[in-house]
């Protein structure tokens, strides 16, 4: 493996730790000695790699790391497209516009033929969301999740029974034609699921929930059995 390849493979590898990783277990995955492990991290560091730790603590890639020029094969660039296409397709405008610039800022950095079958896929995505639900805005409540605010909602259950909720939302699911809101619901003191074709109301308020909103995921992916791949 050239050098070049293995700076790409522990930038990857850091990318799936949110973790400090040791450099004892980034050189066994890379298959490099401790010194060149560190040799290997000085060089992206310089290069612009945003990494934080050091020898003994661990090493760890900050978000916001530009990608390096890369290669992909063309099952990953399918599978780019169809994912950036579906989320035109079923998403909010801000999400709908930051997919088409990921995919533009790839495309940027790869090779003529490459990006040639990049702008060509022929894998459809048809828009499957039902027109007649009145909806919320989704934008506003993935940035209630990022802020960690509380929410006061008017919610009207399947029985079309309205109650008034104070719910720490926490993720957001997207179905074929259903988007749910995962939150902690202060009135039942549990984690509900709220469709939001059935909100009638949705107020941020000033209150930040007291537990970070990764801890109570990872509860709720606990209590329903739910195993977490990233």
């Amino acid at each position: 493996m050239s050098r070049s390849a293995r700076l790409l493979d522990l930038l990857q590898i850091l990318r799936t730790h949110r973790r400090p990783v040791s450099g004892a277990v980034l050189a066994e995955a890379t298959g490099v000695s401790l010194r060149t492990l560190y040799r290997d991290i000085a060089t992206l560091q310089a290069q612009g790699a945003d990494i934080g730790g050091e020898p003994g603590l661990g090493y760890v890639l900050r978000e916001g790391f530009l990608l390096p020029p890369i290669m992909l094969s063309s099952e990953e660039i399918e599978a780019l497209v169809l994912g950036a296409r579906w989320v035109r397709a079923n998403t909010d405008d801000r999400l709908k516009q930051s997919a088409m610039h990921a995919l533009a800022k790839i495309a940027a950095v790869l090779p003529e033929d490459l990006r040639r079958e990049l702008e060509t896929s022929a894998l459809l995505v048809p828009k499957t969301r039902r027109k007649d639900s009145p909806e919320q805005d989704l934008a506003a409540l993935r940035d209630a999740i990022k802020a960690g605010v509380k929410l006061d909602i008017a919610y009207r259950d399947e029985r079309a029974q309205e109650t008034k909720r104070r719910i720490w939302p926490i993720a957001l699911g997207y179905f074929e034609s259903l988007r749910i809101l995962v939150a902690w619901c202060e009135l039942r003191q549990g984690f509900r699921h709220f469709r939001i074709d059935r909100m009638i109301e949705v107020t941020p308020t000033q209150e930040l929930y007291p537990r970070r909103g990764e801890v109570l995921l990872a509860e709720w992916r606990h209590e329903n059995g739910i195993v977490h791949d990233l």
